[in-house]
């Protein structure tokens, strides 16, 4: 029944129902999780195959069963608490309108600021939200003020497109060189620090470097903190991509040895989708400039880097429930969990005819994202095919990666939904598609 065909007492009742939802914002959120059990503790091995634990966490999500989901890395899949929650500012928002948004809103939202940056390990004011890591970066990026005409910037073929835009645009927008450069294949983390030294020393003029934490192409981890402390002894500076690591790989910004990052809410944390962050070093705020639609924060303020007009406002009160889960579930937790669905799957892959796992079994190197590619299956035919195949054939969604500088491939990415019975059906389906016997 519409509400234009309600009785005046059916409305009343709706309205007041509305109404007690809508009375506090973040004052009251909903319990992230009622009746989690505590979190496994012990060794990794042991806290990611505890049964009872992952499923009670599988249980907190609602997932299509027509598919195989392994194509987790777009965003991430609200879990249910987070999702009620959703709900519940949507309605008070659209039920409060600009009442809501031009009284408490601001309040609010340096609540939830405050909230990601304990959560991350960073200084409120180091924190400024964003509609996601892309446009986190792109500030950043674009807003770099210490370079000029001659000077050179540096990436990988790993990093995001995106982000590689934003690079190149420097070269009209700064005057300077862009130099872009291959990360090895098979990658090892020796392998990738030489990588870089060499880009380093071979581009003397460097300035700035991209570097992603976790390539969304190939679930490459990097080893930031190094990189990081062989540009800054050449006098450059780091701006890292973390749109794939916060939620998915443990770690606090300091961990990173940065001064600027550009973070993701709705991948790895699981809050909904348009929100994420960016972190300025406190110290470095300067070297970034404000933007350019902004002059209602003060240039001290980290909050002038940002100016994106109206937000959804109920995404971003949503993000302490998000946050809240992810520290309930554990960071630690859902490392172990997601590394170990990951290994699963490739320890067993791994040995089928003509399949090359593009993402190294190092500690460290690697954490749920692992992409594949066959043998002399190069170009987006190829692997278009294999992913409708996989898709089709097997019930098994994943999703084709290009830029690698190898040729493209298949990106398979488990979530903490995921279950051993999901991987085997992915590894049935690799086994005929490879036509390797099995059994």
């Amino acid at each position: 029944m519409h509400l234009n065909e309600t009785t005046s007492s059916d409305r009343r009742s709706i309205l007041k129902g509305l109404a007690a939802a809508a009375v506090t914002s973040l004052a009251a959120p909903a319990m992230a999780a009622d009746g989690l059990p505590a979190q496994p503790t012990g060794a990794a091995a042991a806290i990611a195959t505890d049964n009872a634990y992952w499923t009670a966490v599988r249980g907190l999500y609602a997932v299509t069963p027509d598919v195989v989901n392994l194509e987790n890395g777009f965003w991430g899949i609200m879990a249910e608490p987070v999702r009620r929650e959703f709900i519940r500012q949507t309605d008070m928002v659209n039920y409060q309108n600009t009442y809501y948004a031009r009284q408490r809103a601001g309040a609010d939202f340096e609540a939830v600021r405050i909230k990601v940056a304990q959560a991350i390990g960073a200084a409120p004011e180091e924190i400024a939200l964003t509609r996601g890591a892309t446009e986190a970066l792109q500030l950043l990026i674009g807003g770099y003020n210490k370079l000029k005409p001659g000077d050179s910037v540096l990436y990988a073929d790993l990093d995001y497109d995106s982000m590689q835009y934003a690079m190149n645009a420097l070269k009209a927008r700064r005057g300077v060189d862009v130099v872009r450069f291959d990360v090895p294949e098979p990658a090892t983390r020796q392998a990738v620090l030489d990588a870089y030294a060499r880009a380093l020393e071979a581009n003397p003029k460097t300035r700035l470097l991209l570097l992603t934490h976790v390539s969304h192409r190939t679930g490459l981890v990097m080893p930031v903190a190094e990189i990081a402390r062989m540009a800054r002894a050449k006098g450059i500076d780091t701006i890292v991509d973390a749109a794939h690591s916060w939620g998915q790989i443990d770690f606090r910004v300091g961990e990173l040895d940065v001064d600027f990052v550009g973070f993701n809410l709705h991948k790895w944390i699981g809050a909904p989708l348009g929100v994420g962050f960016l972190y300025i070093r406190k110290d470095r705020l300067a070297d970034i400039d404000r933007d350019m639609g902004d002059e209602d924060f003060a240039e001290t303020d980290i909050r002038s880097r940002v100016h994106t007009g109206t937000v959804n406002f109920a995404t971003v009160l949503t993000v302490p429930a998000a946050v809240t889960l992810h520290q309930q579930i554990g960071a630690a937790a859902k490392q172990a969990r997601l590394r170990y669905l990951r290994d699963y799957w490739v320890s067993r892959a791994r040995g089928f005819k003509d399949i090359e796992i593009l993402t190294p079994d190092e500690v460290g190197s690697y954490g749920a994202i692992t992409s594949f590619r066959l043998a002399g299956k190069t170009s987006k035919a190829d692997n278009e095919a294999i992913v409708v195949k996989l898709r089709d054939s097997h019930k098994v969604m994943t999703v084709r990666r290009t830029g690698v500088a190898k040729g493209q491939c298949i990106r398979v990415t488990p979530a903490l939904f995921t279950d051993e019975a999901d991987l085997d059906r992915l590894v049935e389906a690799l086994a005929v598609v490879t036509g390797t016997k099995t059994g």
